[in-house]
């Protein structure tokens, strides 16, 4: 469950890619932020990442390798990746400590049964599996056998090596983010089991649409992404974007105020629009950077 973990939460960000209408250059490259104070110092980074990608994929560049032997921290999202075993056992216990009153069939919509009856056919899965989980647990588990890309190449994962032996900030850990999913009220978690049905026979090719308009930094086409798909849900929206992005910015500055500096890397769709990471650093005094 820790392959899914974050890739849903990037795929719940991220879903449903439309084509770019801005041209890019040739030497694109995802985007990455410079961090500065009044007087032009750069103070951290901030980069927008993807936790599962296919294999072979070059998405480093050279002015982030500059940056990763540059900076003094890593900020990240969740800083134990490698222990699958024990995020899969707070995803068991925390996804079935309070069993719904309905089936899994009876949570689905209707117009949705045929396609949930389709994903269980196409995996190990069987109904029975996930009748007794929260519905929350029942939607990461069919977002689980319905992704593309392989959370071993994550970016995350890469540049947790890289920083190998260097201070690592955790924003939220493994058992903070399924407890996101875990407070949501059972109307927006039954919401996010249907939008995860809704998504799944469109999941290769969306993946590959937003990996391609990550990989080329194209924020224009990941910003029209997060108006649809799960983020299209206010309440959805608030509690996977929203509420994150804000609390994220004050241990950010928080970092910056002891003196080192941070390469901030998170999923990519924290870094858009009013409410993305940029913004709120710069509201809140800093002068934020695309670092071309």
């Amino acid at each position: 469950m820790v392959r899914v973990l974050l890739s849903l939460i990037w795929a719940a960000l991220l879903f449903g890619c439309g084509k770019s209408s801005v041209p890019l250059p040739d030497d694109a490259h995802p985007a990455l932020w410079e961090i500065r104070t009044d007087n032009g110092k750069p103070v951290g980074w901030l980069f927008g990442t993807v936790h599962a990608l296919p294999d072979g994929l070059e998405w480093r560049f050279p002015a982030l390798e500059k940056v990763i032997e540059q900076a003094d921290t890593l900020v990240v999202e969740v800083s134990t990746l490698e222990d699958g075993a024990s995020i899969s056992a707070q995803f068991a216990k925390m996804g079935g400590d309070e069993p719904p009153s309905l089936s899994a069939i009876q949570r689905i919509e209707p117009a949705l049964r045929a396609e949930f009856q389709k994903v269980l056919n196409e995996s190990s899965l069987d109904q029975s599996d996930l009748d007794s989980m929260e519905s929350w647990a029942a939607a990461l588990t069919l977002a689980a056998v319905s992704q593309t890309g392989d959370t071993d190449n994550g970016v995350d994962r890469a540049l947790l090596r890289r920083f190998d032996g260097r201070p690592i900030i955790e924003l939220e850990g493994a058992a903070a983010q399924l407890q996101i999913f875990d407070s949501l009220p059972e109307s927006e978690q039954i919401d996010l089991l249907n939008a995860v049905l809704k998504e799944a026979k469109h999941a290769t090719t969306t993946t590959e649409r937003m990996t391609e308009a990550w990989r080329l930094g194209d924020l224009e086409t990941l910003e029209q992404i997060t108006a649809r798909g799960m983020l299209a849900d206010p309440e959805l929206r608030k509690a996977l974007l929203t509420n994150r992005n804000r609390l994220w910015a004050a241990v950010v500055g928080d970092a910056i105020g002891s003196g080192d500096r941070p390469l901030v890397a998170v999923g990519a769709g924290h870094m858009l629009g009013p409410e993305g990471l940029p913004v709120l650093l710069a509201e809140a005094g800093y002068t934020v950077v695309r670092v071309p």
